[in-house]
């Protein structure tokens, strides 16, 4: 026993040793004991001594004879992030819940990288993907649908391609929050986003340019760099708010974004909301926790995970051709950060 313990064992191994068949062995750890009548007495002792060695199967081999691995591959932009890191645990959840596990990893944003991934995805043969994608891929990913793959594509996705998605309604969420901040009273209104042509960052540029038009309202955009380090981006946010001096409100249109807009806002010296008010993308915990609390825009992502998981697993089960594309809407959570003008203090 000592020495089985020290090697890897496969399904022949397991028979030789308990003397029994190696179709018996199989069907009983593939869970069709009861489907093939094999005895509660053989199915234990099986089992028992699985456990007792250490016994792992093989996935890479039982996907050859199933063609299945029971694996999702999961790529997001950055798993550190709040906001894909909740995301990830919600889809992994759903999963389970379906035999499904997720193997998941973080892009950066960089299409080389992406590149990479989706290859180790095909070396591990999952069998689905869920993908967050960078500029620059959009070849790859349809080469991946076309050849057979269940492809869905999340938080951001590419126009006029027959993949599926779920995204938020960028559009219209950042439309509502800008004509919030109007209807508050606010008239001199910032945009900070990244500088991206991603369709998402596009979405949310265009919503909130239109709200404005809407009011002939001038727009106040800032761009800043992806991969710019965040003392970096605070310092372009400083800059941005102290030059543009009749500014009353700022958005934020990442999460990320709007961390470091509230450092580089107290960096200012200003403050919330009596010099200016702010709108953030995404609930964080901290935005909540924050004095004031911060007005935001949440995406609802308990039903994205779910969106998520049900259409892949359909397509894995029926390999469909019906596209799924799904928007869902963004909620505007109002909190101390953005009030009416007459309420600021003086």
């Amino acid at each position: 026993m000592s020495i089985l313990k020290k090697k890897v064992l496969s399904i022949i191994d397991i028979a030789r040793q308990l003397g029994i068949s190696q179709s018996t062995v199989s069907f009983i750890l593939n869970g069709k004991a009861k489907e093939r009548r094999i005895s509660d007495a053989t199915t234990q002792r099986v089992l028992k001594f699985v456990e007792e060695v250490g016994y792992k199967p093989n996935l890479l081999a039982r996907s050859f004879r199933t063609g299945k691995t029971n694996i999702i591959g999961l790529m997001v932009e950055s798993i550190a992030n709040p906001f894909f890191a909740n995301l990830a645990r919600l889809i992994e959840e759903n999963a389970y819940k379906n035999g499904y596990k997720i193997l998941y990893c973080s892009t950066e944003n960089d299409s080389a990288k992406a590149r990479e991934l989706i290859h180790m995805f095909k070396d591990r043969h999952v069998d689905g993907y869920i993908i967050i994608p960078t500029e620059g891929i959009r070849d790859d990913v349809n080469k991946l649908a076309a050849g057979g793959a269940s492809v869905i594509l999340f938080d951001r996705c590419f126009e006029g391609d027959a993949i599926d998605y779920v995204v938020l309604d960028n559009f219209n969420s950042t439309y509502n929050a800008t004509k919030h901040l109007i209807d508050q009273g606010y008239k001199h209104i910032g945009f900070v986003s990244i500088s991206s042509l991603q369709s998402q960052m596009q979405q949310r540029l265009a919503g909130y340019e239109k709200a404005l038009d809407d009011h002939s309202l001038q727009h106040y955009v800032k761009e800043v760099g992806f991969y710019l380090d965040t003392n970096t981006v605070v310092d372009y946010i400083v800059d941005f708010i102290l030059r543009k001096k009749k500014l009353d409100a700022v958005i934020f249109a990442t999460n990320y974004l709007g961390v470091s807009g509230l450092k580089a806002i107290k960096k200012a010296g200003l403050s919330i909301p009596d010099n200016l008010a702010v709108v953030c993308y995404d609930d964080l915990e901290l935005f909540e926790l924050h004095t004031p609390r911060i007005t935001s825009i949440a995406q609802p992502i308990q039903e994205m995970s779910e969106q998520l998981i049900n259409i892949l697993l359909d397509k894995l089960a029926s390999k469909n051709s019906i596209n799924h594309k799904v928007t869902l809407p963004g909620k505007l959570i109002i909190r101390e950060s953005s009030p009416k003008i007459a309420r600021r203090k003086k």
